[in-house]
């Protein structure tokens, strides 16, 4: 049984900056920062981009090349994202909060030639390309040893970039292991844009808060490039601090938030601070799911609608989105898009199983992982990983075949917090589960057995060293033995 979107969507066969970066806007506000109060036009925004896009091709940038963006919300990412697809560059972004043997794995694994830096990470950003050996260093500000994106000038290039061109390369886990860079190409990407158009009534007045990291796909599509298409204005703050957020709202207008469960949880517990948030209309809530009390409790601070979302990386992100009114549901399919639900034991289509999506917006593939690319896209469809349930059209995602760990919106691979503790001398085997948690909606809690003394926060603080923030282990408890199948497997079920 196949369930399609009541409409279809038009396509435009355009690159993505082509379809975004519009002069016509004039001197409307694209961007501005709520912390510095940088502001950037359509205009200067379109002038800057073709500008850094001939000084990165008089670098020696070429179409096919990869570019790694390692930077927090501010306008001038914008700026130095779509100069890299003007020179006709992949944009693999990059979480700046990784330490720098991640980003040294993600630079290699990328084949990145080019970094691009905010000056906050540019030491640390230096020191992995020494690693990588990467010569071409740009900073979005000031730093030494690199070049200031706001020198870069020369001619636009002219280069031949299809939308079937992959145009940007985020890094995700998909269901399960360690992450692969996922291929969106132009066309996904422009696709995804006029699906969520479709579904949203969107106008050059609209005030956009960007909260959620440009580095994510939520922000990347959702935010940042759907509020360009359309005239918006998008406001960036550097990293989510309650107060800051809801003071950028009150201060600047903001008409859309967009949001993940974590924050949404935040504003029901300590409220809305006596800050005027009046001029929200629209609130997006994605990433991990949401409670329907939570939400309720914080739509009343809000004093409007919180509507969900579903998607992942291999979708650019959208597949579904709810109307207000559908509580406790991700809606139904965006413009364009099919979906299947495929029973687990049986293989056989359903009103619930595992969710498969077809549409234009799905990924090319898994950079040079055959395997894992033809384990996940299966005659053109997208195994997501999670289990759904579908009633009169809405969807309900109501399990996950996948054992990815979502924290605070982020994907933690419990193999890679499990490799990491088995090179602590104490520890003998171990297993890494996502746990509920107050803050983060799960974390990772590690099941460990231990062949030394060593005590829980010893192993706490030796990952916390190795690894993100947010993929730190935050709790730890001791077993005699791994549950595992005949194969070798952990039975993570049997865990939790």
């Amino acid at each position: 049984m196949i369930f399609h979107a009541a409409t279809e969507v038009d396509v435009p066969e355009v690159v993505l900056t082509r379809h975004v970066v519009d002069r016509a806007h004039g001197d409307r506000v694209a961007l501005v920062d709520a912390s510095s109060g940088e502001r950037i036009t359509h205009r200067d925004l379109a002038d800057q981009v073709d500008a850094a896009a001939g000084g990165l091709a008089g670098l020696g940038v070429e179409p096919g090349d990869v570019v790694a963006l390692i930077s927090h919300n501010q306008p001038r990412v914008a700026v130095a994202l779509h100069a890299a697809l003007t020179a006709g560059a992949v944009v693999t972004p990059v979480n700046p909060a990784l330490t720098t043997g991640e980003v040294v794995r993600q630079l290699t694994a990328s084949g990145a030639t080019v970094v691009i830096a905010s000056e906050a990470v540019a030491e640390k950003v230096a020191e992995a390309a020494d690693v990588v050996g990467i010569e071409h260093r740009v900073v979005i500000g000031e730093a030494r040893g690199f070049v200031s994106l706001g020198t870069l000038s020369g001619a636009v290039p002219d280069v031949r970039v299809t939308a079937s061109d992959v145009a940007l390369m985020p890094f995700s886990s998909g269901t399960t292991g360690a992450a692969k860079g996922v291929l969106l190409t132009h066309r996904n990407l422009v696709a995804n844009i006029e699906q969520n158009s479709a579904a949203w009534d969107l106008t050059a007045d609209d005030v956009f808060a960007a909260v959620l990291p440009f580095f994510h796909i939520y922000g990347f599509t959702i935010i940042l490039n759907l509020g360009l298409r359309h005239g918006a204005t998008v406001v960036t703050l550097p990293r989510y601090e309650h107060d800051a957020h809801l003071r950028m709202i009150a201060d600047h207008g903001v008409t859309r938030a967009f949001v993940a469960p974590p924050m949404v949880i935040g504003l029901a517990n300590a409220g809305g601070g006596g800050h005027d948030l009046s001029s929200l209309r629209h609130v997006l809530c994605g990433a991990a799911p949401l409670d329907v009390e939570v939400a309720r409790r914080a739509e009343a601070v809000l004093g409007c609608g919180i509507r969900q979302g579903y998607g992942m990386t291999e979708a650019s992100p959208g597949v579904t989105l709810a109307d207000l009114g559908m509580e406790g549901t991700v809606g139904t399919l965006l413009p364009g898009t099919s979906a299947r639900l495929v029973d687990l034991a049986t293989g056989v289509d359903g009103v619930e199983g595992e969710l498969w999506v077809r549409g234009p917006q799905v990924m090319a593939g898994y950079l040079n992982d055959p395997v894992a690319t033809s384990a996940t896209l299966v005659d053109g469809w997208l195994r997501t990983g999670d289990v759904a349930r579908v009633d009169d059209g809405v969807f309900r995602i109501v399990d996950r075949v996948k054992e990815l760990i979502k924290y605070k919106g982020y994907q933690v691979a419990p193999a890679e917090l499990e490799a990491v503790l088995l090179g602590h001398p104490g520890v003998s085997d171990v297993a890494v589960v996502g746990v509920p948690h107050a803050e983060g909606g799960e974390a990772p809690k590690a099941f460990v057995v231990a062949d030394a003394e060593v005590e829980g926060e010893e192993l706490m603080a030796w990952v916390a060293e190795r690894v993100a923030p947010y993929k730190k282990v935050r709790a730890v408890e001791f077993v005699e033995e791994i549950p595992k199948s005949p194969s070798g497997k952990i039975l993570r079920r049997l865990l939790r």
